[in-house]
């Protein structure tokens, strides 16, 4: 595929990055996984273990992430909206970049595809920076790759090369695994 509005002819594989600071913050994790899977077109195939994060962004609570790995028919716009779908599902409501929520749900990679709209970027514009994205990617796939417009790279490698003090900030949440 070459578009983000292509519609695969096959189930392709997609990773999706859950996060939530606001509210029942565990419940509302497992109710988006319920979410998604519920889509048609969706199945949920793995996923991570559920990190406690520090914010990034303006002052507000920890954050719980996790990550799905999916299988989907559906196209990357098509995946976008359905992610879109859970986190108006929740409550969402964009005021302030980075600031705190009752869910967000990114669409990291998928089927390898690379590519920016207006409306979407492929692989998800900072993915490579986040140690919130990657720790628990490297949970649910311990050989993740992801892609980049300079070639595929592991997220292992990614990881190792960012701040101490990010990678600290994600911590495994006992007992939600």
């Amino acid at each position: 595929m070459t578009s983000p509005d292509d519609t695969p002819d096959r189930p392709v594989a997609a990773v999706v990055a859950l996060g939530a600071n606001l509210g029942d913050r565990f419940g509302t994790l497992r109710s988006a996984v319920g979410g998604l899977d519920a889509f048609e077109g969706v199945r949920v195939r793995a996923a991570s273990a559920v990190f406690e994060t520090d914010p990034v962004g303006p002052e507000q609570p920890d954050y719980l992430n996790a990550v799905l790995l999916l299988e989907t028919r559906l196209s990357a716009l098509e995946l976008l909206a359905a992610c879109q779908q859970v986190e108006n599902d929740h409550g969402r409501v964009r005021t302030v970049r980075w600031g705190a929520r009752t869910l967000d749900v990114d669409v990291v990679d998928y089927d390898g595809l690379v590519v920016t709209t207006p409306v979407l970027g492929l692989p998800h514009p900072r993915a490579a920076e986040r140690a919130f994205v990657l720790v628990p990617w490297l949970d649910a796939d311990p050989d993740a790759v992801l892609p980049t417009p300079a070639g595929p790279r592991r997220a292992a490698d990614l990881l190792a090369g960012l701040p101490a003090a990010d990678v600290a900030g994600v911590r495994p949440r006992p007992g939600h695994a």
